[in-house]
């Protein structure tokens, strides 16, 4: 155990400064900071202000790169770590960014209504939040509420399908009465079945379209939607504009290619997780002890898995079910396992070598640059550790 010496040095002379003294500075500093931060933060709720009459995007790419930029040299001139400032400044943006939030310009005034189909859901919820902020005016519609869909139908300028997997098509096979003019859209996470549906249901424009992301984000900064065009992106463009205010990532994707790419990020990341899950609540080890003992790599692993099973257990059954691209794809994984296994088995760690360069190449600069960024997650999972008990 470390001592510390409030009043004298180690050599006995006594120090400029008792321990107690430079201890109030720094309380006095970390005060000041507090306050400049609650100042910072009332100019970007005016920036938000500002930006919602006027219809700018909450995020400004060059903006932030500009503002790290000049911190970071600023930084670098009085001899502090410029990637301290910039962990600062990027959480002090995340938190700016969500005090923007509350309003929003709508992108096309000229829409009557939307209806949301679904939306006391997780997700559809969050969609009924954002374009109410944007001024839209939003019906909702949910298993109880069909007796009035024909009159709601009769003006949206945008129907919004925000269902469970399972029930999306036959949802929008029963939506062939929407008015021509009205967009016809989706937010499931498969799309090939979903536009194809909408296609052959409704002659007017059509758009899936997928948010990578859960309901419990606090706003759509960063966050990335899929595109899958459908039919007449024309007349659905003021659609996209909005989710660009709202500050999110547009990505298009033709429903094949998205659905290939899901069966990797989707699929197969989740049933390994549940697998993983399943092996640990098998064995029953202490998870307390694994994480009093774990590195922060493992913690962070541990957590992605244990971050699954605090969800719908329905919602990722659809998921993973629904993907017959998917399951092929874990049945190759499997397979890939147990030759894995053999490997072990034969003890043949000049052949393990030989695979594990193989697969470097494959990943090529990639692999470094993921070392790099996941240096930066290891540290704040050591920030936020517990020395007490270890988790």
């Amino acid at each position: 155990m470390t001592r510390e010496v409030d009043n004298k040095t180690t050599s006995g002379q006594e120090p400029a400064l008792d321990l107690s003294e430079l201890r109030q500075q720094i309380d006095a500093l970390d005060s000041e900071l507090v306050q400049i931060l609650a100042k910072r933060s009332a100019l970007t709720r005016q920036v938000g202000e500002f930006k919602s009459k006027t219809g700018l995007p909450i995020y400004v790419p060059s903006r932030e790169a500009q503002l790290l930029d000049s911190r970071k040299a600023q930084a670098k001139e009085v001899g502090l770590s410029e990637s301290l400032i910039e962990d600062v400044l990027r959480r002090v943006m995340r938190e700016s960014y969500q005090t923007q939030n509350k309003h929003y310009l709508c992108a096309c005034p000229e829409v009557q209504n939307i209806v949301i189909i679904g939306g006391h859901g997780a997700l559809g919820s969050k969609f009924v939040t954002m374009f109410e902020r944007s001024g839209y005016h939003v019906d909702i519609i949910d298993k109880d509420g069909w007796h009035e869909a024909d009159s709601l139908f009769a003006t949206a300028g945008l129907v919004l399908v925000a269902v469970p997997i399972r029930q999306t098509e036959q949802v929008i096979r029963t939506l062939s009465q929407l008015p021509e003019n009205c967009i016809l859209a989706d937010i499931t996470s498969v799309k090939s079945g979903p536009v194809k549906a909408m296609l052959e249901t409704h002659q007017g424009p059509v758009v899936g379209l997928h948010p990578m992301f859960g309901p419990d984000v606090p706003g759509l900064v960063k966050q990335v939607v899929v595109i899958s065009h459908g039919r007449q992106p024309e007349q659905y463009e003021w659609l996209l504009e909005q989710f660009r205010i709202w500050g999110a990532a547009l990505i298009e994707s033709t429903p094949e290619k998205h659905d290939e790419a899901m069966a990797f990020i989707q699929v197969m990341r989740h049933f390994s997780s549940f697998v993983y899950g399943a092996h640990l609540a098998a064995e029953n080890p202490c998870l307390t002890e694994l994480l009093k003992l774990s590195s922060p790599i493992y913690r962070l692993e541990l957590a992605m898995v244990g971050r699954l099973f605090a969800q719908d257990p329905v919602l990722y059954g659809d998921i993973i079910f629904s993907s017959d691209t998917g399951k092929a794809l874990l049945k190759r994984f499997h397979g890939r396992f147990d030759e894995a296994m053999a490997l072990l088995e034969s003890g043949d760690k000049q052949q393990f070598v030989s695979q594990f360069t193989a697969i470097a190449e494959w990943f090529g600069d990639y692999a470094s640059q993921c070392l790099a960024d996941s240096k930066k997650l290891l540290l704040k999972a050591d920030d936020d550790r517990t020395l007490e008990t270890g988790v």
